[in-house]
């Protein structure tokens, strides 16, 4: 490995702590930086109109001539959802994926038109790659997508060890977690341990993938007529179970969703979905078999909008209606802040005859991807870190991770929480607390990069929120006389006597642009004036603040 002057290296996240999703972690030395992760968060509804957050790049941006590698786990988007928009702020000299993930990845950027951006390598877990002052290396982990890996950065400061997403699946579906590596990693010594947090409040053994067969078998023997199958499009082994159970109840399967197609053509082709050509039927053909012949596999899992189910629920879907007696499972857990919009697909579904089958204590249709308390235990007994970083979830779950590092040896003063921008400096096998790093989000509108200031965000908030009023005036400038009353246009306000409240309001804000007119002003101080007294009288009568656009016709 090659050696340096540089005397520390600083471990930092631009995206993954306080949340769940845009993960990004950053491992920086005087002389190089190698990121692990480049994702996206999705959206709730408190961000009408926004498709992705990333990560602000701007740190990355001020230092991007350190840049030397950005390391992929595995092909969730919250892990390479950001790849297009980071590829457009900083140039990454390669990236290091997962065969799968980085055939993900290629189709992304060929949407974005970027598949000459990119210099993808594909690694296993036997591959070691040397990047300046970092000796990368992999172990393999059970996850619910296939090929998914803990990196290793062995450094001349120490060890750092991230487990990326993750369980302990015994009974997987795919090739086992390689718990001798890790175990062999914990022999030689982990200075810094960073590990998932997501499911760090649920107490035991998160349930094997296998678990989830049963319950799926059952639905198929009980299901009188089609079968509406959604899940995540990134969660391989739960379509194979699917599609496995289909075949032996000689349902024919139906593909639907973007990223669904997508993803299992991909799949197939690398061998990690065995599905036989005649098995699956294109929409148009579902005319010629049984409703109980058929089982359609789709997005949706999480209510979005445009999704597949979603459409379905509405009946703009162009090839699939609704029928009474279809069964529509929902084979995911709610991801936080999505429970509203899967409430309101789930009842259009039920409103229109279906019968809407959602994971719980009585069907056991999903089983997480991530470890619960026990895993973690376990996880952290085998590395024995000198040092831990919980990573990937919200705080809560970040400091109940810790906690469970305390009690299995851990003390207190080496397990660090910290937020997105903070950051931790390992020198010579010894970790402290450092500087913090420019951080924050990006909001995307599309697939701009530059993405949204906050100050549109909020503006968007209060259009939804408090609704608008357009203040309308016409003046002689020659003579500074107001033309006619003030005409004001309203969008989203709701109150009792509305029409005497906003004639009050015309009233005074005529009273306050005369005012100003009769002696010297320009059109600033009007707007201003406009605004100030129609806001502020709004507030007092409905405790609403509107946005305020003040409009100033002129006749010169």
């Amino acid at each position: 490995m090659k050696k340096t002057n540089s005397s520390s290296v600083s471990i930092y996240a631009l995206g993954g702590l306080g949340e769940v999703g845009k993960n990004m972690y950053c491992f920086e030395t005087e002389n190089s930086i190698v990121i692990i992760d480049a994702g996206v968060r999705f959206p709730g509804v408190e961000l009408p109109g926004i498709d992705y957050i990333v990560p602000d790049y701007t740190h990355l941006k001020n230092n991007r001539n350190k840049i030397k590698a950005l390391i992929i786990t595995h092909g969730h988007e919250d892990h390479i959802g950001g790849i297009p928009f980071l590829l457009q702020t900083v140039l990454i000299p390669i990236i290091y994926a997962p065969r799968l993930a980085a055939a993900m990845i290629r189709n992304k950027l060929e949407d974005y038109r970027m598949g000459q951006k990119a210099n993808i390598v594909e690694y296993d877990s036997d591959s070691v790659f040397e990047v300046e002052d970092f000796k990368i290396s992999f172990f393999r982990v059970t996850h619910s997508i296939p090929d998914s890996f803990g990196v290793v950065l062995d450094t001349s400061e120490g060890r750092i060890v991230s487990t990326g997403d993750f369980k302990v699946d015994l009974t997987p579906i795919g090739p086992d977690i390689e718990l001798n590596k890790m175990a062999k990693l914990g022999s030689e010594g982990v200075d810094l341990l960073l590990s998932d947090s997501t499911n760090s409040e649920t107490e035991g053994y998160t349930p094997s993938e296998k678990n989830v067969l049963n319950s799926i078998e059952e639905i198929f023997d009980i299901a009188p007529g089609r079968l509406i199958v959604s899940t995540f499009s990134s969660n391989i082994s739960r379509i194979q179970q699917i599609c496995n159970v289909a075949a032996e109840h000689k349902r024919k399967i139906v593909i639907l969703g973007r990223s669904m197609e997508r993803t299992v053509e991909l799949s197939r082709n690398f061998g990690y979905i065995k599905i036989l050509d005649t098995q699956i039927i294109e929409p148009d053909e579902m005319k010629q078999y049984k409703l109980n012949e058929i089982v359609i596999l789709c997005t949706g899992s999480q209510g979005e909008p445009m999704a597949a189910l979603s459409r379905i629920a509405t009946g703009e879907h162009k090839d699939v209606k609704i029928f009474p007696g279809d069964t529509v499972v929902f084979s995911s857990s709610a991801i936080p802040g999505n429970g509203i919009s899967i409430s309101r697909v789930v009842n259009t579904l039920t409103r229109c005859g279906a019968d809407v089958i959602t994971n719980s204590i009585l069907s056991d249709i999903h089983s997480s991807g991530h470890p619960g308390k026990q895993e973690l235990r376990l996880v952290l007994k085998i590395f024995k870190p000198k040092y831990f970083m919980p990573m990937h979830g919200e705080y809560r779950m970040l400091r109940t991770h810790a906690e469970i590092a305390c009690t299995v040896g851990l003390s207190e003063d080496r397990c660090f929480i910290l937020d997105n921008g903070d950051s931790l400096i390992l020198n010579n096998h010894k970790i402290t607390k450092g500087f913090a790093v420019e951080h924050g989000s990006t909001y995307i509108d599309g697939k701009d990069v530059n993405g949204l200031a906050e100050s549109v965000i909020d503006d968007r908030k209060t259009l939804t929120e408090e609704g608008m009023l357009a203040v309308c005036v016409a003046i002689d400038t020659r003579n500074n006389q107001l033309l006619i009353p003030p005409t004001f246009y309203v969008k989203g306000l709701v109150y009792q006597s509305s029409q005497e409240i906003l004639d009050k309001c015309k009233e005074i804000v005529e009273i306050n642009v005369r005012r100003l007119l009769a002696g010297h002003t320009n059109f600033a101080e009007l707007k201003n004036v406009m605004r100030n007294v129609a806001g502020d009288y709004l507030f007092k009568q409905t405790h609403r603040r509107p946005m305020v656009i003040p409009i100033i016709m002129s006749k010169s």
